[in-house]
């Protein structure tokens, strides 16, 4: 088996679509997921967020692959703090179910890493919703550890 991450491209697109809306639709029912997927998750139509992640120089979109098929992604993009240093914002990683269990998000999160790194980033943040202690636990072993905690109370029903 052969498992890879590389920097997406226009070839992509399709693929990048699918699974896309894929990470969406598994977060939205989750814990804060609703308003996670209507706040900060990329909104439709998706293909110019795709395209701009490929195309611009602060932002990466990473393509991971399992024998030549694409079955996850990760997106990252540069952040400016207010002393002039950037951090790494890891938006958006995610495996198709199917897929998980044998490494490929842990190449995708090499390959944000590293370029985070070469980019200049001073640290990396992403995001676990409440209580998707999967994820949480995946980030912690590559050593990313909470530093707040974003709450919310809804005024509707």
């Amino acid at each position: 088996m052969m498992i890879e991450a590389r920097p997406a491209d226009s070839a992509d697109q399709a693929d990048l679509s699918r699974l896309l809306h894929a990470a969406i639709d598994e977060k939205r029912p989750q814990r804060g997921g609703s308003i996670w997927s209507r706040l900060e998750a990329p909104h439709e139509p998706v293909g110019p967020v795709i395209t701009k992640a490929i195309d611009s120089p602060d932002e990466a979109m990473i393509a991971g692959s399992i024998d030549g098929a694409v079955l996850g992604f990760c997106a990252i993009r540069k952040a400016l703090l207010h002393d002039g240093d950037t951090i790494a914002d890891l938006h958006l990683l995610y495996v198709q179910p199917d897929a998980r269990g044998v490494g490929l998000g842990e190449k995708l999160m090499s390959e944000a890493l590293a370029w985070a790194e070469a980019h200049g980033c001073v640290g990396i943040d992403s995001t676990a919703l409440p209580g998707d202690r999967q994820t949480k636990n995946f980030f912690e072993s590559f050593g990313l550890v909470a530093r707040q905690l974003t709450v919310h109370r809804s005024l509707r029903d």
